[in-house]
């Protein structure tokens, strides 16, 4: 009995040793390992690039939001992947296992320039058009550039595409970790008021550069239509031509 004690605790040093020359061999930033059915895969996320999103994501997966699924619980532990597609990507993080679930409510694209659908490993949100993001994911197969700037891409496997590539339909998550790696990441807050935070602060910043297009394209059509007439409604028209004295006219 003492010998199998002795054994499990040398076992559970050198796991502990592993994972810890693990995460010091990382950089510092923050990952996600998620177990699955087929083995475990690494993710980087993007958190300085999406700070919304891969705040979303953690907090989900820390049972740290406000859901109506899982309530308190880790998300998307145990959840399925529903979608797999061959040479394009799998799909997770729908509470039903059918693609029509989600966590209960919806937020913005966080689209960056620089992340792109340009290679196999990326991880980005699934959707149902714009603005409906909520917890499902996708993880590509391999570049996919037609999804840039309709779906947010919010990290990229670093270790385990092999398993990426196992994956089928059913096998599921089995745990989903996330790792802080530096004091920025240890600092980095994933919960409901991090995230009503971030929201509001985006959802500002979109409607001063909503209110900035606008005036621009008012700008341009008064400079190129100066003769134009405005209503009271803010329609502009032009008269081109004086109505004849006999034609008809509106009663």
């Amino acid at each position: 009995m003492k010998l199998r004690s002795y054994i499990t605790l040398i076992a559970t040093i050198a796991l502990f040793s592993c994972t810890f020359a693990q995460e010091k061999e990382r950089k510092d930033g923050i990952y996600a390992e998620m177990e699955t059915t087929k083995g475990t895969i690494t993710l980087q996320l993007f958190h300085k690039k999406t700070p919304l999103t891969v705040t979303n994501f953690i907090a989900l997966s820390e049972g740290k939001m406000t859901t109506n699924k899982r309530i308190g619980k880790p998300f998307f532990d145990g959840l399925t992947f529903h979608r797999v597609i061959a040479n394009f990507m799998i799909q997770g993080g729908c509470p039903e296992g059918t693609g029509n679930g989600g966590p209960g409510y919806a937020f913005p694209d966080e689209f960056d320039p620089s992340l792109r659908h340009g290679k196999a490993g990326i991880l980005s949100m699934a959707n149902a058009g714009p603005g409906t993001n909520g917890s499902q994911f996708f993880i590509t197969h391999g570049p996919t550039p037609h999804l840039n700037d309709k779906h947010t891409v919010f990290g990229e496997v670093i270790s385990g595409l092999d398993i990426v590539n196992k994956i089928a339909i059913g096998d599921s998550i089995k745990t989903l970790k996330i790792v802080r790696v530096g004091e920025e990441a240890e600092a980095f807050k994933a919960d409901q008021a991090a995230f009503d935070a971030l929201q509001k602060g985006f959802l500002e910043k979109l409607a001063v550069k909503a209110k900035a297009v606008l005036a621009e394209q008012e700008k341009l059509v008064s400079e190129k239509y100066a003769n134009a007439t405005k209503t009271d409604s803010g329609l502009m028209f032009i008269i081109d031509k004086p109505a004849a004295d006999d034609a008809v006219k509106p009663k």
